[in-house]
């Protein structure tokens, strides 16, 4: 498999981002990312798409949208569609509706920063998801930094604070969140996991002081989403696309907070009966599986969860092996520690045993 590293929920100048498409690829060739995937609110921008070059590098600009009704008050139920080819903001107002179009149309769906609750200090408002009834979705959006960011500002010297310290905020996806995947999952629905950085590069002020909150350069540097592809982008913006999408679809992803240090290189799988599978997929069992986890570099506490619950702890460990004997949902999490704090480093979506 080949990976690539995927930074995506971002905003420009069309809803309420700060830069502009050309701007966000920059940043992204700076950062050593593969491909990006802007999202502006219930706004489907039309002639961005493409490779963007700087010299040898590329990098891959996808568009997709981030939906939600405009009309509802308290904002809640964001979607980011991902692949549709279309503008979707008119099913709005309907999330089953929504759901029902973006997968007609193709695409992919992912409720947005499902757990993002209300910040009186900053007058932010209470904007999760909250219709659960819905059916269709391809995943959610479980570690979203701006809501991390936001859950945070307990008075607004807060957010200077952490304007001038970004790398002291990220910590992992909400516990809420984590939460409501693993009831999701034990549902017996196959929901995948991004992370994304919801990068506005906004420009704050706090009386003379003015700074941006925060460069999009810092945001692909910190929660990425990585694909496992069967083969390697080819610079054919069709072919890519598509090779990207099947990846999301498939749960071929893991979320990886590159800021602590490169989750480039990590690998869960798992081995039986003459049979592998990658992150993702589905193996059967007629006896013992081997689930193995590699890391990039050593983890200070690394996790293997079954079914919502944690059976195994590493400590200091780059590699792990468990023999599961029983069917089930497993994922791996690692973790390490950076400024006093155990933050969250790797998050990959499941192998389901049957």
């Amino acid at each position: 498999m080949h990976e690539i590293v995927v930074n995506l929920h971002m905003h420009t100048r069309y809803s309420d981002g700060t830069g502009v498409h050309r701007e966000i690829a920059r940043a992204a060739l700076q950062a050593g990312l593969d491909a990006v995937i802007v999202t502006d609110h219930n706004v489907w921008v039309q002639g961005v798409e493409g490779y963007y070059r700087q010299g040898s590098q590329r990098v891959l600009l996808l568009v997709g949208e981030e939906v939600h009704d405009q009309a509802r008050c308290p904002q809640k139920n964001h979607a980011l569609v991902f692949g549709a080819g279309r503008e979707m903001a008119s099913f709005a107002e309907n999330p089953q509706s929504l759901l029902d179009a973006v997968r007609s149309a193709g695409g992919l769906a992912f409720l947005a920063h499902i757990y993002d609750p209300e910040q009186p200090a900053i007058r932010e408002v209470d904007i999760s998801w909250v219709d659960w009834s819905v059916q269709g979705f391809t995943g959610i959006e479980l570690w979203n930094g701006m809501s991390e960011f936001k859950g945070l500002l307990k008075t607004r010297l807060h957010g200077l604070f952490y304007a001038y310290f970004p790398e002291l905020i990220a910590r992992g996806p909400f516990p809420q969140a984590i939460q409501k995947w693993d009831e999701l999952l034990l549902d017996g629905k196959r929901v995948v996991a991004i992370g994304g950085s919801d990068a506005h590069a906004l420009h704050a002020r706090l009386g003379p002081i003015r700074r941006t909150l925060f460069p999009y350069e810092f945001h692909f540097a910190a929660i990425n989403t990585h694909l496992l592809l069967p083969e390697q982008l080819s610079g054919d913006l069709n072919a890519d696309r598509r090779l990207i999408l099947e990846a999301f679809a498939a749960g071929h992803a893991f979320i990886g907070y590159d800021l602590l240090a490169s989750t480039r290189g990590f690998r869960f799988t798992a081995q039986g009966n003459g049979v592998q599978a990658e992150i993702g997929d589905e193996i059967q069992t007629a006896g013992s599986i081997t689930l193995q986890a590699r890391l990039p570099g050593v983890a200070h506490e690394c996790r293997l969860i079954k079914d919502g619950r944690r059976i195994r702890t590493w400590k200091h460990a780059q590699a792990c092996a468990y023999i599961a004997t029983e069917p089930g949902v497993y994922r791996f999490e690692a973790y390490r520690r950076f400024g006093g704090r155990l933050r969250g480093w790797i998050f990959s979506n499941p192998i389901y045993i049957r």
